[in-house]
Order: structure tokens, then C-alpha cells, then sequence
């Protein structure tokens, strides 16, 4: 008689295992998580069970103070704005997963990252294309190849044997969800595969000191697939995200263990690969001729980055009875009650009145210094008034239509500066020592006073 194959449930979003199933996972929370996935033991040399291998000699607890805590040497990728995201350059022996959607340009990234630096050994193993395919890319995108090893494999333990003989500097995996381990008896890209597959990668890092960089698919709500842990197991995540329509790519810091999290390198896609943008703002500043209204150029900073983009508003009469809220790239609800204000505090009444929100360039932002902006541009539509287009603004708006200050304002006076901006609109509690040539700051304390210094 057959006996039934043991069977444990795995949390795709933490890892967590359960004997059974249920319908919210008991360690992260969240629902429907839950999925069935096979267990085999897993087998020694002599068909038995394995044991727990003993751990090396050289291996022992250390004090501390005894641990070498000099700056260990960071190995340059040959593009200056990856190096900055990572902190530095690569840290040897560290994993780094670059997650985003099918087409963004993560294989390409990859690939230019050996291409453009000719003097790092590299082995590229590849589980979803052929070498014909990858010798293609790379003749269209250029560089010196010669350094560069392609291996299409998608056993993991054929993976490590092969980098161990090599000793390469660097190691790609593309993808991580096509590569499988021998001792799990399941599908690859399955929880349990990916979780051997990371821990196998981990520990070949660690132990032989050479970095790994792992390609990773995202699901359809953004996140990237397979388990949680896969993200608590990496050194760093970075996410590409960019609109498929635009040739603009954002390489986003999600963890990092060796440098911060508030940094992003902005790409544009190219037919020769992706170009490195080290003035962000130059894809953000309008595209249109002045004396136009409804727009206004907002200050943000996203990390330690500071960005001029526009922001555009439309209003008009409500064509039906229900006045329509939409916002691209912003919060509707934080502008519903941008509005809110406007009405309470400064007497505008736009109740009435269709308002339609665009953050240029397909941005999405977080940073309440935007608020300025986009009460200005909502108040320029409503106007008929063009802002000047040498104006920007930075500043948070209160519930009681005070205009707060906002952080790191120093550096987003000297971004405005260098770019030609002659004015820019802060509040009046704000302490500003950057006083850059060719710029005045303009402190106002609330909606009302912004109003009459703006648009008297």
C-alpha cells in the first residue's frame, strides 16, 4: 500500500508552516495566504535521513570588541548611479534582489552591469533564455563582453558547483523563481523552491565572499512572488518601476543593509540599453510654452533627492449633480481635503466644481511638501491665472490653512536655484540658511496670504 506523500501548508507572504490549513496565517496576519505544498525528507549518503552537519571548527562564539569592524573594500558595478543606490558599490559577499514588471528592464539592467564593467568577472546564469538570446541583447546594448560567462542552467546545486570551479567577482541569477533544488520535490518558482534556492544562494555568498545579484518576478498587486522571507533573507531589494508607455525607469531602495533606503537612480530606456539620469528633474520640467494655468512647480524630496516636477490641476463646472475628485499620482483623499481647506479656511468654493490632479511625468508622491503646489495649481485653474514659470514651491498645508515647514529645505532651495527658478514659496516658519545667488524665498504663514503674494 502507497503511503500519502507528507504534505505541509507554507504563508506565502511570511513563510510560516502549518500542519494544516487555515484561512489567515497566525504569524503575519494576513488572509488566504495559505498554500499546499509537498515535504520530502531529505536523504544522506546512505539513502537515510540527513543529519545536521557539525558545524566547522574554525567556526566560534567572539567577543565583540574581537571583531574587525574595518571598511571593507566595495566592488564598483560601473554605473555610478547603482553604486550610489547600494551605498557605495557591492559589498563582497551580499544578495541583492531587483524585483518589478514583465518588460521594465530588469534583464537588461543586469546584463549592462557586467558589460560596463569589463574588469569584473562575471557569470551570468540565466533560467528563462537561451544564450543566443542573451548574445543578441548584449550586441545591442554594447560594452566589453569579455568578461562575461553566460550559464543557462535552473538546478541551483549545477548553479553553485559551477561558480565555485570559476570564482567569479560577481554572480547573476535571472530569474530566481526559474531555478529549482533537487531536494524539494516541487514545482520551481513553488514557496518551498524558492525558499531552498535563496538559502542555498545565501549561504554560497557568505561563504565564498562573492556578491549575488537575483532577478525576481512580482505578482499582480506589485509585490514580489514567492515568500516573504525571500525579501528577509537578501542583504538588499531594490525595486524598478517606471509606466511601460514611458522610457523613464525609477530604481527604488526598499532594504539595504549596507547604506540607506531614502535613495533612487532614475533611468531613461534607450535602443542601447538604459541611460543613467543624474538630473532627475530634467524629465519633469514642463513641456509647454508659458502663460499656461492650472500648473505649479512643487520642490520634493524623495529620499536625500531632491526633484522639480509639475504639478497640474483642471477645474471646471460639474457636468452632473456629484462634483468628480481624480487624482493621478497623488492621494485623492489628501486632496479632498486640500480642497476642504481651501473652502473653510481661505472662502474658495469649488463644492461645485469638477478637479482633476496630475502629477507629471507619472510620478507617485508622498511627500506633503507637494501640498503647496497643488493648491496653487487647483487655484491657477480656478483663476484662469498662469503662474510664472520661474516659481516653485515647498511647503506642507494644515488642517487650519497654516503652511508648515517641511525637511531638508536647504537642499531644495539650491535644487531650484541651479536649475533657474528666481522664486520659491516656503512657509514662514521655516529656517532656511541656503541662500543661493539668483533665488529669493518667499515665507508665507497661511492659504490666505499666499493668495494675496501670488496672485494680487
Amino acid at each position: 500500500m502507497a503511503t500519502k506523500a507528507k504534505t505541509v501548508f507554507y504563508c506565502t507572504s511570511c513563510g510560516n508552516e502549518s500542519p494544516k490549513w487555515m484561512g489567515r496565517c497566525p504569524a503575519c496576519g494576513e488572509w488566504n495566504t495559505m498554500v499546499e505544498a509537498p515535504v520530502e525528507p531529505k536523504k544522506g549518503p546512505s539513502g537515510g535521513a540527513a543529519t545536521r552537519p557539525a558545524a566547522p571548527a574554525a567556526r566560534r562564539p567572539q567577543q565583540l570588541r574581537e571583531i574587525d569592524y574595518s571598511q571593507e573594500a566595495r566592488i564598483s558595478l560601473g554605473m555610478g548611479e547603482v553604486d550610489r543606490i547600494l551605498g557605495g558599490g557591492m559589498v563582497p559577499g551580499s544578495l541583492v534582489l531587483i524585483g518589478g514588471e514583465p518588460g521594465i528592464g530588469k534583464s537588461t539592467l543586469s546584463l549592462q552591469i557586467p558589460l560596463m564593467c569589463s574588469g569584473l568577472r562575471t557569470l551570468y546564469v540565466t533560467g528563462e533564455e537561451s544564450a543566443r538570446q542573451v548574445g543578441l541583447r548584449a550586441r545591442r546594448l554594447g560594452g566589453d563582453d569579455s568578461n562575461c560567462l553566460i550559464f543557462c542552467e535552473t538546478q541551483i546545486e549545477a548553479v553553485i558547483a559551477e561558480a565555485q570551479a570559476l570564482q567569479p567577482a560577481l554572480m547573476i541569477v535571472d530569474s530566481v523563481q526559474t531555478m529549482y533544488t533537487e531536494s524539494v520535490d516541487s514545482a520551481p518558482g513553488s514557496v518551498s523552491q524558492i525558499r531552498e534556492v535563496a538559502a542555498a544562494l545565501l549561504r554560497f555568498a557568505k561563504d565564498s565572499g562573492v556578491p549575488v545579484i537575483l532577478i525576481g518576478h512580482i505578482t499582480k498587486d506589485g509585490y514580489i512572488a514567492g515568500p516573504k522571507i525571500l525579501e528577509h533573507i537578501v542583504d538588499v531589494v531594490l525595486q524598478f518601476e517606471g509606466e511601460n508607455r514611458s522610457s523613464y525607469r525609477i530604481l527604488r531602495s526598499i532594504k539595504n543593509r549596507f547604506g540607506s533606503t531614502a535613495e533612487l537612480a532614475v533611468f531613461e530606456m534607450t535602443g542601447t540599453g538604459l541611460r543613467e539620469v543624474a538630473n532627475p528633474s530634467e524629465m519633469l520640467i514642463p513641456m509647454h510654452g508659458q502663460g499656461l494655468s492650472g500648473t505649479a512647480i512643487a520642490a520634493m524630496l524623495d529620499g536625500t533627492r531632491p526633484l522639480l516636477f509639475e504639478v497640474q490641476a483642471l477645474v471646471s463646472s460639474a457636468v452632473y449633480g456629484t462634483a468628480q475628485r481624480s487624482a493621478t499620482g497623488f492621494d485623492a483623499r489628501r486632496l479632498n481635503m486640500l480642497l476642504a481647506v481651501l473652502e473653510k479656511r481661505a472662502g474658495f468654493h469649488l463644492s461645485a466644481k469638477d478637479v482633476f490632479l496630475n502629477m507629471a511625468g507619472g510620478l507617485r508622491v508622498s511627500d506633503p511638501a507637494v501640498d503647496l503646489a497643488v493648491i496653487c495649481a487647483v487655484l491657477s485653474s480656478n483663476f484662469d491665472f498662469a503662474i510664472p514659470a520661474d516659481v516653485c514651491f515647498a511647503g506642507e498645508v494644515g488642517l487650519s490653512g497654516e503652511i508648515r515647514p517641511v525637511g531638508q529645505l536647504d537642499r531644495r532651495v539650491q535644487e531650484a536655484a541651479r536649475l533657474g527658478f528666481t522664486r520659491i514659496f516656503v512657509s514662514s516658519f521655516a529656517k532656511v540658511e541656503a541662500r543661493p545667488e539668483g533665488i529669493r524665498v518667499v515665507k508665507v504663514a497661511d492659504v490666505p496670504a499666499l493668495v494675496k503674494a501670488l496672485f494680487k
